[in-house]
This record gives C-alpha cells, structure tokens and sequence, in this order.
C-alpha cells in the first residue's frame, strides 16, 4: 500500500507539472514565471525550495547528535539569508528587471564579472542538487524495503523532476511549490502529534533535550569553535545570497512589495517549522533509545525514516513520505531549474548574442537535462552527508560571488578591477587553504575566503582610482 501510494503521488506530480508547462511560452516564463506569482505561491516557492533532503534528513540527523550548536548553518543561518535575500532583492534590484543574477554582475561591472560570478553560483549547485537527489534514492529504498536500491533510486527520483522541470521550469515548480508546501506541513506535524503520544508530550521531549545539551546553542569559551560556529553560520547566511533559486522566487512575484513580503514570511515559517523534523528525530531516541542510539552511531540519517517505518501505521507511513518526498522533489526542481538558466543566460548567450528567444527557451531545457547528468555522477560517487553536501555547497558563492554583490549594488566606488581581484582573491585563497591547511586552519578557510574577497574588492577598486587608472565606476 505504501509503495502504491507513493507511486500514485508521484504520478499526479508530474501530471501537474507537465500540465502547467503548456502555459510556458517563452524564457520570461521558464525563468521567472512571467513575473506574475501572487503573494500565498511566493511564499510557498520560498519555503518549499528551502524545505528539502537537508532539513528532514540532515538537520534532523546534525541535531540529534551535535545539538543546536550543530544547526547554526541551518535553520539559523538559512532562514536568515531568506529575509536578508528577500529586502534586498525587492528593494534593490526587481525593478531592473533581470532574468539571471549574472545579468546584474554585467550590467555593473562587466562580462568577464559576470562569467566568473555565473560559474561559482553552478559550481556550488552541485552539492545542493546532489543532496536532493542522494534522498530521493534513500527514500526509495527505503519504502521499497531495499528492492529498489539507492544508486538506482536516485537515478529513478532525478527522472521524474527532469521531467516536470524540463517542460515547464519556473512556473511549474512555482505551482507544485504551493501545493507541497500544504503536504510538507499537515503531513509532518500529523507524525509529530504521533509521536509525542509515545514519548508523553512535548514538554516531556523538550525537557530531556534540554537536560542533555541539545538546546545549547553558542559555543564555550574555546576560540576555534567560535570561528567554527560563526563560519558556519556566516556560510548559509552571506553564502546563499548570491543564488539563482532564491533570486528566482523573490523576482518571480508580481511586483516588489509581494516579493520582499513572501520572502520575509516564506524565511520565517522556514526557520519555525524546521523545528518539527528535529523533534520527532529526537523523539525516536526516547522511543527505542537502543535502536536508535545505534543508528546514530552508524548513520543518522536513517533515524527519522526507522521511526516512521518501524512504529507508526500504515497511513502515518503514506503521509509521512508524501511530504518527504513534496519536501525534496520541490528543492531538487528548483536547484536543477537555477544553474540551467545561468548557465544559459549568463555563458552561452554571450557567445551567441543574436539567439532568439524561442532557441534560448531550448538551450535552458537542453542545460537542465545535461547539469542533471553531472548531479546524478556526482551523487553517486560522493560520499559526504546530506547534511555537509548543502552545507559545503554554499562556501564558492560566499567567497566567490557574495562581495562583488553587495558592494556592486551599496558602494559606489566599486569597479570592474575591484570585482575581478575580489572574485579571484576569494576563491583562490579559500582553494589553497582547503588543500594545505585544512581542518587545521585556526580560522575556517570560507571565512579567509570571505575576507580577502572583501580586502580585494576595496584595494582593487581604490588603488587604481588613486593611481589615475580609469575603471568602471556606478551602477
């Protein structure tokens, strides 16, 4: 019956889908969804995406053995990066009108900006999408009770949201947002009300949570882990910024007041409700502390799922991985939609500029279906965590495409030089570390990433000024 009832979901998804991609006409509305999403479909676009593989699988996991201390990258710093995402894009840039972010790093500085920033926000898709993907094939496994492996389960779940994806982009991921977000939420808070029958409350849960310091969230008095916190922290919260997704949804909405206010609302109900997987995770240690303890041991991830599998009925098991899988399918649509479009706004269309918009709309679908492609190599040879793939794929776009960003809109004397030692800097800087130093580093490599970009992006700009070299100076 589980089994049946998953494949009947998966079914009326992709229907819906495709159905709605018969209203895709041109780049505008693949890309953005024309510029038309009212308020309630923001909000659940900006939610949905977030609400993937890492918030059920991974967060819930980090937070059953590392505490709230473990988390701070996200739901702290992701729902943070929302609301800070949501202002400043609907303040400062919807009314320019752009299709991709690279758009904005041409306009400013200048094609070389933008090729460089366009290829740091792809690279760091890889992870996020993997991750995705890497939990469709668990979540198939599981239910299938192996049958159905997960290498091959991945590949199965990347198919399926290829499909709907590929045809109607923006505007079907948008619709099918709205319509997982409803899943996601009666679904998980249906299991969490189960679940707090069998450990006598949430009071109860919480307490004993509390007793074992998992509801410490700063760190002691110890230097490293205060730079380990705050460059977790600083890594989903500056790091996701400069993402094509979230910068889709924002800019998607009908008009600027409706994108910061669903980005704003859309943040904050992340930020709360993520708290409900990581109660029922935690909640399956006082259920069967012995079985569970020793998943943990072995692999957390599968702590949430056993839960559910082992001590819930069958119509708790159907609700239960109806929203897992509207959780991730609705994250996996919308990571693979956002590289595929700059990649082809921002690479190819440069090369050709004279590309019609009918053959762009091509060449985006055509991109969605090859970066599928290098996900599924990637997640199948990995083997990072859920949680650490998202994690990790955040640290490029920080040290690479952050700086160039918010100097690029709030100072002036910003230039095309600046941008370029800035892009360069941080990358190169963060690269070196991670492969000399390492988890030795006093400082996390990110956060030295993050600093030269900042100190490049500032000598780059001013020196040439003060030396009388002309350089692209404004908006």
């Amino acid at each position: 019956m589980l089994v049946w009832f998953v494949v009947f979901y998966l079914l009326i998804s992709s229907g819906i889908g495709v159905y709605v991609a018969t209203r895709v006409h041109n780049t505008k509305d693949f890309a953005l969804a024309g510029r038309t999403l009212p308020l309630p479909i923001v909000i659940a676009t900006v939610f949905a995406t977030w609400f993937g593989a890492e918030a059920v699988f991974g967060v819930s996991a980090t937070f059953v053995k590392e505490g709230l201390r473990g988390v701070v990258a996200d739901p702290f710093g992701a729902s943070f990066c929302l609301i800070i995402a949501g202002v400043f894009y609907g303040t400062k840039l919807y009314k320019m009108n752009l299709l991709t972010l690279g758009d904005f790093f041409r306009i400013r500085f200048s094609r070389s900006i933008e090729v460089l920033t366009t290829l740091c926000i792809i690279f760091s898709y890889l992870g996020w999408v993997s991750a995705q993907v890497k939990a469709l094939g668990l979540v198939f496994s599981l239910i299938t009770d192996g049958a159905v492996s997960e290498p091959v389960g991945t590949v199965l779940g990347a198919a399926i949201v290829l499909t709907y994806t590929t045809f109607g982009g923006m505007l079907s991921t948008a619709i099918l947002d709205f319509l997982q977000m409803i899943t996601i939420i009666a679904g998980l808070l249906f299991i969490a009300w189960i679940v707090s029958g069998m450990t006598g409350g949430v009071a109860a849960t919480v307490a004993h949570a509390a007793a074992a310091g998992k509801l410490n969230f700063f760190p002691g008095a110890d230097a490293v882990e205060w730079f380990s916190f705050l460059g977790a922290w600083m890594t989903m919260m500056l790091g996701s910024i400069p993402q094509q997704d979230v910068f889709q949804r924002v800019t998607s909405a009908k008009n600027a007041k409706t994108a910061i206010l669903g980005s704003v609302l859309g943040g904050v109900i992340y930020f709360a409700f993520t708290f409900v997987p990581m109660f029922i995770a935690y909640s399956a240690t006082l259920v069967d502390p012995e079985v569970f303890n020793g998943l943990i041991a072995h692999d957390s991830q599968l702590v949430l799922p056993t839960l559910v599998l082992n001590h819930m009925p069958v119509l708790a098991q159907s609700i239960f991985f109806g929203a897992l899988l509207s959780a991730i399918m609705s994250t996996s649509s919308a990571t693979l939609l956002a590289p595929s479009v700059a990649f082809s706004e921002n690479i190819v269309r440069g090369l050709f500029p004279h590309l019609s918009d009918r053959a762009l709309l091509r060449l985006m679908r055509t991109t969605t279906f090859g970066f599928t492609c290098g996900v599924l190599v990637f997640s199948l040879t990995s083997d990072a965590s859920i949680f650490k793939m998202v994690e990790n794929a955040y640290k490029v776009t920080l040290v690479g495409a952050f700086v160039p960003l918010f100097l690029g809109v709030f100072w002036s004397k910003s230039t095309t030089q600046g941008a370029l030692v800035s892009v360069c800097g941080g990358v190169l800087s963060w690269v070196a570390i991670e492969l000399l130093v390492g988890k030795d580093s006093l400082l996390p490599p990110q956060m030295i990433g993050f600093c030269v970009s900042l100190l490049g992006m500032v000598v780059g700009s001013l020196l040439p000024q003060k030396m009388g070299v002309p350089g692209r100076i404004g908006a």
